[in-house]
């Protein structure tokens, strides 16, 4: 579905996770730090929207017709660069100034500077409320495309989160695809002891929403979850729940215990790189 370079028919969505992953470690290895646990983590969710699920064009960013990635965790925006450097939306060189005065890659993600990111995201809550009001823009536009939101376990902890859940269900919104990043880790401690969100499907069921949960860093469950969202009947708003895990194919950040902001020491950042690349032979 994504209108993408001829070229790239032949690269597989195991190989753009990869290179996500790669990018967003290099982008952390310039300036020492980044969360590069949630964008490894993000990984195979992001390669699997932009690369196989979203209809969009790198090379006309404003086409009305393409369908839109809010991105409302504004510190995951790492991860979402590196998905835009896979996409040929943003050059690989830019990478090189991520975080730095005047770069278009801040440690925060914001619309008014990066190509290609649609919303500014960062205090959490609001993502799901800006694609609810996005959604209903488009259906009054009669349009076809869809709005994916991705959201955190975290930011379920807001009510305003709930609130754009049941609104969304109340306006019949089977044009947004909701996707929380279940990785059960947030600044203070696990997701799932600071304020419980289990049982997760069953309440997002409860409002009335399409719902799935996967693996998140199993490219095949994601892809079918993703066609089975698009393609669903019902006129209702779908969601898939991922479970992923921080630090993904980097095997000692994986462990790493406080993997919420990963201190990576400079030594570490060619052994990360190096890591990710033995894993993909293996």
């Amino acid at each position: 579905m994504t209108n993408n370079p001829s070229s790239a028919a032949a690269i597989t969505l195991v190989d753009r996770a990869h290179n996500i992953r790669r990018h967003a470690l290099k982008m952390g290895q310039v300036q020492g730090q980044g969360y590069v646990g949630q964008a490894l983590g993000a990984a195979d969710l992001l390669a699997v929207s932009y690369f196989h699920a979203m209809n969009h064009r790198p090379e006309d960013l404003e086409w009305e017709q393409r369908d839109r990635f809010y991105l409302s965790i504004g510190h995951y925006a790492i991860a979402l660069y590196a998905a835009l450097i896979e996409a040929q939306i943003i050059p690989l060189e830019e990478l090189e100034t991520y975080g730095a005065d005047d770069s278009r890659l801040p440690m925060s993600g914001m619309a008014a500077y990066t190509p290609g990111m649609e919303i500014t995201g960062g205090s959490l809550g609001q993502g799901l409320g800006i694609a609810v009001g996005a959604c209903l823009a488009l259906k009054r536009k009669d349009s076809a495309s869809f709005v994916y939101n991705l959201l955190s376990d975290g930011e379920l902890n807001e009510g305003s989160t709930w609130e754009a859940v049941m609104s969304a269900s109340h306006w019949k919104l089977d044009n947004l695809i909701a996707i929380v990043d279940v990785n059960n880790q947030q600044a203070d401690g696990y997701s799932s002891e600071i304020l419980s969100f289990e049982p997760i499907v069953e309440r997002w069921q409860s409002f009335g929403w399409f719902t799935q949960r996967v693996d998140g860093n199993d490219i095949d469950a994601l892809v079918a979850a993703f066609d089975a969202a698009r393609s669903h009947p019902g006129a209702q708003p779908r969601v898939i729940i991922c479970d992923t895990k921080m630090g993904k194919g980097v095997p000692f950040l994986e462990t790493r215990e406080k993997t919420h902001f990963i201190r990576v020491e400079e030594h570490e950042w060619d052994l990360a790189l190096n890591n990710l690349e033995e894993g993909k032979h293996q």
